[in-house]
């Protein structure tokens, strides 16, 4: 498990989802995590199932694991 760094433009966070297969998935988790306050860009990668996530402050994981859940996809943890 890492922990989060702080690049400057913000917090940078890596996810592991499982269930992900194809653009549409990527689409689905990116959507829903990017709604969440303070995230500024996500990245879904459904080949590796690592999501990037850069955020103006700490995300907390069960608010993420929520947005993943309603995607329809599960969290496994943090990447």
């Amino acid at each position: 498990m890492t922990s989060p760094t702080n690049s400057g433009t913000g917090i940078t966070t890596v996810y592991k989802v499982t269930g992900m297969t194809c653009g549409h998935c990527e689409g689905s988790v990116s959507q829903e995590v990017s709604a969440m306050a303070g995230v500024t860009s996500v990245e879904a990668v459904a080949a590796t199932g690592l999501v990037t996530v850069v955020s103006a402050g700490p995300l907390d994981d069960e608010a993420v694991r929520a947005a993943v859940d309603e995607a329809g996809y599960e969290l496994a943890g943090r990447a």
